[in-house]
């Protein structure tokens, strides 16, 4: 295959190996990318046609020329032909041993993969501080004089302009509150009042970076190459001041700036969006019609944008913010106590997925014949005893900070220890395990009277180490411990008779000098190679009240 010898207007060389088809522009599409302001983005083509090379202009602004002559639809090559873009020169070579080797496309600028698309937004370095042509310090908010004191017309005009700015963007932006809607009305109104190409909105993550959230392009192409230059940015963000620039290849040392010249571009405008001094993001709106297109005027216009804009969106984020609070202190509500789940809503106490290790009582109590009780009687009216039940249950769990981890059935599952630790989990746990028998005792004196038959509950507790945190998908996630603490604790409820709390050696250890209670023979559960020793807790020591069995 032949040779094109690519000498760049800054003098240096390259030498690309052609293909059968190869493309040549401004544009990272092309087969043979050049960075020269002067060629278009789709300059030419040189094709293999019954054994030659034929050049073919695209209708270039500038012309292709070979040899000096101006290149009129197309042309076959000759070796040695000495070929013109811009200010970039090429020289076409006779074919070589097919064991030459050869450099193609322009590194990490070149032109994409087979079947890749090029990316949205490229943040690119190269712009310096010298191809600023102005700045705007940023302003709190519109300054408008009294009218008293307006004498000139400019200033009118000025104040006008400002007052008009803001009233399109809040009848474009009015009541919307997706963010991603919002900066997609917000460049689209700034399209309408700034003779704009493209607009790029950044804001910050998660980790502080800024990320293009929202790209808008005046010809609508879906995958249109936006560059922007890390340096304007960068300015914008430490400033804090918009920032106006112009044609980067107006001056030679602007020759490494790749951002630009990639796509030619002319005049830009970065500004930054604040609200009460924090700064949300930057945007960024260029023209690629001519150098200088924008004026001092139009970086005041879009100050004046983005400062209404830096209010809607902080508008847009506080209501996310309050919708995501509500969701999560609803969803907290259901497993935490009142108290624990508003430290997680505040961020106070961290539940995040994943597990940690962490020494947890683990409480389950169920029903004892509630298969017996849901044969005789309706599918609702289970479902009202069921949920009278469990309201009575769970208050009391939340009186000791303790987490309700599940429903299965008729069966409670609780934690005390996770994920909030207090140095009497074990206690407060036989504790809400009394006080639920006592409550129970009561209850069954109304359903007695009303003629409905008492419901009995059995109660195992253990404690020990378990894996606790947040599992599942990131869709579905649950706070549970895992372990087998948690099948001994299960297996102990299954042992207990109605009315009855077995605990486990490792929780009686712990709040045997509180609670009066009876050791049981060892017991062998299933999952245990051995016997289990297990006590049963019959009252707690300053109280008068005694576990009864029913």
């Amino acid at each position: 295959m032949p040779l094109l010898k690519i000498i760049s207007p800054e003098g240096t060389e390259r030498t690309v190996e052609l293909a059968d088809h190869n493309s040549l522009g401004r544009h990272p599409d092309n087969t043979i990318q050049l960075l020269d302001r002067i060629v278009s983005k789709n300059h030419c083509m040189i094709d293999a046609e019954g054994g030659k090379y034929i050049l073919k202009d695209q209708g270039s602004l500038n012309g292709t020329y070979i040899n000096g002559e101006r290149v009129q639809g197309q042309k076959p090559l000759k070796p040695g032909d000495e070929i013109t873009l811009g200010s970039t020169k090429m020289i076409f070579n006779a074919p070589v041993q097919a064991s030459a080797t050869a450099a193609t496309g322009v590194g990490s600028v070149g032109g994409p993969e087979a079947g890749q698309k090029p990316s949205r937004v490229t943040m690119a370095a190269g712009m310096v501080e010298s191809h600023i042509r102005s700045k705007l310090a940023q302003q709190s908010a519109q300054n408008f004089m009294p009218e008293r004191l307006v004498t000139d017309e400019p200033s009118l005009r000025r104040d006008y302009e400002k007052l008009r700015v803001s009233f399109e963007l809040t009848r474009a932006i009015a009541g919307e509150l997706d963010v991603d809607k919002l900066l997609a009305k917000i460049l689209s109104t700034s399209f309408e009042l700034i003779a704009a190409d493209r607009g790029v909105v950044l804001m910050f993550d998660d980790k502080k970076q800024l990320q293009p959230r929202c790209v808008r392009t005046k010809r609508g192409e879906a995958n249109e190459e936006v560059a922007l230059s890390t340096t304007i940015i960068n300015e914008v963000v430490k400033e804090r001041a918009a920032v106006l620039s112009s044609d980067a290849l107006m001056d030679s040392r602007f020759k490494g700036a790749h951002s630009i010249i990639m796509q030619g571009i002319r005049s830009s405008m970065a500004v930054p969006l604040i609200y009460s001094d924090e700064l949300l993001g930057v945007m960024v709106l260029d023209s690629q019609v001519a150098a200088n297109a924008f004026s001092d005027k139009d970086l005041q216009m879009t100050q004046a944008l983005a400062n209404q804009a830096a209010v809607a969106i902080q508008n847009s984020l506080f209501a996310l913010k309050i919708e995501k609070e509500a969701l999560t202190r609803e969803r907290f509500q259901r497993l935490l106590s009142p108290a624990i789940a508003e430290l997680v809503v505040s961020g106070s106490l961290a539940v995040e997925k994943g597990g940690q290790l962490r020494e947890t009582t683990v409480f389950f109590s169920d029903i004892r014949g509630f298969t017996a009780l849901s044969e005789t009687r309706t599918a609702q009216q289970i479902v009202d005893m069921l949920n009278e039940y469990f309201e009575m249950m769970v208050e009391t769990i939340f009186k000791y900070e303790g987490t309700l981890d599940k429903f299965v059935g008729d069966e409670i599952m609780a934690l005390f220890g996770s994920p909030v630790a207090h140095a009497d989990d074990a206690i407060r746990a036989v504790r809400v395990a009394v006080e639920q028998v006592e409550a129970l005792e009561e209850w069954n004196l109304m359903r007695v009277a009303e003629g409905e038959p008492p419901i009995h509950i059995g109660i195992g507790i253990n404690t020990g180490d378990v894996v606790a945190g947040y599992l599942g998908s990131s869709k579905a996630l649950e706070y549970t411990v895992i372990g087998d603490v948690v099948n001994t604790a299960s297996r102990l409820c299954s042992v207990a008779k109605a009315g009855e709390i077995i605990i486990s050696k490792s929780t009686y250890q712990l709040i045997k000098d509180d609670f009066e209670t009876e050791e049981l023979a060892p017991t062998q559960v299933k999952g245990k190679a051995s016997a289990l020793q297990i006590y049963r807790v019959l009252s707690e020591k300053n109280r008068r009240r005694r576990v009864t069995s029913g």
